[in-house]
């Protein structure tokens, strides 16, 4: 809300969100005849302000949808409006009781126009706001009906004000010049400010062109603090590579860099340490145990968030509960952490993204320096993780990681890409892939495979290669080829004999082997040779040929490697 053209603000911010969400999109403006609608299934692609047909106006919403409940069609995109078209109202998040309070509104003569949860609430809000003509009171009697996770924007048809309001989905303000912002990532709206609020849960705010005001659920006026976005823009762009992924992948031995000279420190009084996360940053917390256990000696458990939460999990208070999240957003770990305070545990967070929820709430927090992360599938920010893992270890053990020659052997990682994508093209059309390691490199071989699946959408398992005895081994084939984690370390011997199980029953092997390894040759059918370096850094150089392969196959597939199908960055619902 605010000067100049909202549409176009709109549309450019959407856009830089669309990696958040791209099922479908829409925007509503205020003009002299109302509020108008445009909303659409698809991507915004190319379209542009000048081509939607509306009339502009200085008050607008949008929003691209990641569909939860709905399919995707036209009718289910955001925004949506009451029947007097007095509001327009776009959400994030999940409402749970949207099916009892849908046939309440039905019997008030309610007709709707998607399959939505979020159409009850723009409803709700016009059928209070007929009790007393108070816009905002409105909004907060809406809210107190609500169960789930929200997040949400709301404008009215005669005012210039936006409503918007959080409770366990991210939203952040953008404090302009006679301008004012609502988004759900500050990416939207950088180009406009980098004056931020972040809101918490059970907050509403009112935002005109010239004042921001923030309340509580109960409507009493609460203080804010305004922040400063220290990253910019540039580092969210494409800078020349095909694809965002792909630039992040090339990104990570100055994320490592950056990430090293962070301090870390953490308190040695622990009796055990209990990783919470989803995706990708679970997978880097396996190897965390791996090498905090090893390091320092404390007892590591890894835990899935989203099982965690629901597990009655026992704690003392000499436990440390760590949250990673790139977003500090993930809604099932934000979770966990809160049942950790409860139980007295110290909390601690992994984040990505400064000021996000998650890092607000915890003890205490160590930010990586990974920098925006675009595409969905995590690359960096997983280094970023693992690297601050290994600070905290060698912390807690107070030793000093040794990390001479690291970087050069990333930089000589990064330089297999073209081989690499030589040795996708000889099986990028295989339907089924085995990835297999040990010890530390077990987790590597899990995040290889769930890579290759979310952006490649071939199906992929992995296995420790001690278990492949233990029922896998059936699966192999000629036309199930096996990746194979095979560096020269403590395990060496041991892996090198479950991949001569694999080819005696005919299944072709892409090894990851170390420079110098002859007799790997004897076992594969193809070879990526890793630069040598301690053992306790291979996950920091396995990682990246991983995300290479699988980069490399889905671009041969055709496929949208920075949206796969079906998945968003930062996953804010249950």
């Amino acid at each position: 809300t605010g000067k100049g053209s909202a549409i176009k603000k709109i549309i450019e911010g959407l856009k830089k969100l669309e990696y958040r969400g791209y099922d479908s999109w829409g925007i509503a403006v205020r003009t002299d005849q109302g509020i108008i609608i445009r909303k659409k299934v698809g991507r915004i692609g190319s379209i542009d302000s000048n081509s939607l047909g509306l009339q502009d106006g200085c008050n607008a919403i949008g929003h691209t949808r990641w569909a939860t409940t709905g399919h995707v069609k036209d009718n289910n995109a955001h925004p949506f409006r009451d029947k007097d078209n007095q509001f327009s109202i776009v959400h994030n998040g999940i409402i749970e009781n949207y099916l009892e309070l849908k046939e309440e509104l039905r019997q008030d003569g309610v007709a709707f126009t998607s399959d939505t949860d979020s159409e009850v609430m723009v409803h709700l809000i016009a059928k209070y706001y007929q009790e007393n003509s108070n816009f905002k009171e409105a909004v907060l009697k809406t809210i107190a009906r609500l169960q789930g996770a929200y997040a949400f924007g709301v404008i009215k048809n005669d005012s210039d004000e936006i409503i918007g309001g959080r409770n366990g989905s991210p939203l952040v303000v953008g404090v302009g010049d006679n301008e004012n912002f609502f988004a759900s990532d500050v990416s939207a709206i950088m180009e406009h400010t980098r004056r931020v609020i972040y809101l918490n849960d059970f907050q509403i705010t009112r935002l005109t062109p010239g004042e921001v005001t923030v309340y509580d659920f109960q409507g009493i006026r609460v203080p804010y603090e305004i922040k400063e976005v220290n990253w910019n823009l540039e580092q969210a762009q494409k800078q020349g590579y095909n694809h965002f992924m792909l630039k992040e992948i090339f990104e990570q031995p100055q994320v490592v860099q950056e990430s090293l000279s962070a301090p870390v420190s953490i308190n040695k009084n622990v009796s055990r340490i209990i990783i919470v996360a989803c995706g990708t940053a679970y997978y880097a917390g396996l190897v965390g145990k791996y090498i905090i256990e090893k390091t320092a000696r404390v007892p590591v458990m890894v835990e899935m968030a989203s099982e965690f939460r629901y597990r009655e999990p026992l704690f003392s208070d000499k436990d440390i509960v760590m949250a990673i999240s790139q977003s500090g957003e993930t809604a099932d770990t934000l979770a966990a952490i809160r049942l950790a305070k409860q139980g007295q545990a110290k909390t601690y967070g992994i984040i990505n993204v400064k000021d996000s929820t998650i890092a607000r709430e915890v003890d205490q927090v160590f930010y990586t320096r990974a920098g925006p992360e675009i595409g969905v599938a995590s690359t960096k920010a997983f280094m970023a993780q693992v690297v601050t893992l290994y600070q905290i270890a060698f912390s807690l053990a107070g030793k000093v990681l040794n990390t001479e020659g690291l970087l050069p052997a990333l930089r000589q990682t990064l330089a297999l890409s073209s081989s690499i994508r030589n040795l996708a093209q000889k099986y990028f059309q295989y339907h089924n892939f085995l990835y297999i390691g040990r010890k530390a490199q077990y987790p590597l071989a899990l995040e290889g495979a769930l890579k290759l699946k979310e952006i490649s959408y071939i199906h992929a398992e992995a296995y420790p290669a001690g278990e492949l005895k233990h029922g896998p081994l059936s699966l192999v084939s000629e036309e199930m080829p096996t990746l194979a984690l095979c560096p020269q370390d403590s395990v060496y011997e041991k892996t090198f004999s479950n991949i001569q199980e694999v080819k005696a029953r005919k299944g072709k092997v892409i090894a990851l082997a170390t420079e110098g390894d002859t007799a790997i040759h004897t076992v594969s059918d193809d070879i990526l040779y890793l630069p040598q370096v301690e053992e306790v850094l291979y996950p920091l150089i396995t990682a990246i040929p991983l995300q290479l392969f699988a980069y490399h196959m889905a671009d041969l597939r055709g496929c949208d490697i920075d949206k796969p199908r079906n998945l968003a960055k930062s996953v804010t619902v249950e």
